[in-house]
């Protein structure tokens, strides 16, 4: 099912003030309802050559499979449905990718990368992370962040070591405890998650929640929503001025109409024989 007319997405990254090179990527394909966003980090360009292969990849893979899939359908061994199968197949070759560039190139040694994806499919949204990298929701004026960072920072708010206000002032922020291409394997957080016309979906790398609070992005979308495009801009003028310490991405996904999998008389009678 082709989603081009039911999303409008706009994605968008700047390098800002003080880094030399930007080492986030990020990648759409509007056709099959795919979004995707890596933050690098590694040595010197290391970081912009994961994220770079995180992107590539992911987007590859699922561009490929998704057109062979037949709509609704569910793996018959594990139940899950296939697209969510696809996502964490195609996470597990970028996984492997940049593993073996990291041991085979000494200058990428230690390379890894964020990792934040979605894929929006039959009225739902599949979202999948691993790392600080997030997605939110803006929903009827609320924003939801619908990830939660893979971070000791998060750890220590879990377990009530920290509090919310002390948090914003850690000196942990940038300490994840999951990443892409660090290890031979990795697990993929993924959820899923109904949809509704009007929604905006937010994805973005830290280089935005560090500098610019929930309640500023919720603001900022709410306010200009009718113009994803301002949004973008305006979010990353709004960590740049607060010092744009780090590299920034947005991308913004506006649920435009219903995109619901319409089955024929054909596909429910051979699904009733099943």
């Amino acid at each position: 099912m082709d989603l081009t007319n039911h999303l409008e997405i706009v994605r968008l990254t700047d390098v800002g003030q003080r880094r030399e090179h930007n080492e986030d990527s990020i990648a759409s394909d509007a056709e099959i309802g795919l979004v995707v966003l890596a933050d690098g980090m590694g040595g010197y360009k290391a970081g912009e050559v994961a994220s770079e292969i995180a992107v590539l990849t992911i987007v590859a893979e699922l561009k490929e499979t998704m057109q062979e899939l037949e709509p609704g359908e569910t793996d018959a061994v594990s139940g899950m449905q296939a697209e969510s199968l696809l996502i964490i197949d195609a996470v597990a070759k970028a996984n492997e990718s940049i593993y073996n560039v990291s041991q085979d190139q000494p200058q990428c040694a230690g390379m890894g990368t964020t990792l934040v994806v979605g894929l929006f499919t039959n009225n739902k949204l599949l979202a999948g992370h691993i790392g600080d990298s997030r997605m939110y929701r803006l929903r009827a004026g609320e924003l939801q962040q619908i990830t939660e960072d893979h971070s000791l920072l998060q750890e220590q708010l879990k377990s009530g070591l920290i509090t919310p206000e002390q948090a914003k002032f850690s000196n942990n922020k940038n300490l994840v405890t999951r990443a892409l291409g660090i290890d031979p394997s990795v697990d993929l957080e993924l959820h899923e998650h109904d949809v509704e016309v009007n929604d905006i979906y937010m994805l973005c790398s830290d280089g935005l929640t560090d500098l610019v609070s929930d309640e500023e992005i919720s603001s900022t979308i709410g306010t200009l929503s009718a113009n994803l495009e301002l949004v973008a801009n305006q979010l990353i003028q709004m960590a740049n001025d607060a010092g744009g310490k780090d590299n920034i991405s947005v991308i913004l996904i506006k649920i435009l109409k219903p995109f619901a999998i319409e089955r024929t008389w054909y596909d429910n009678f051979f699904n009733w024989l099943k």
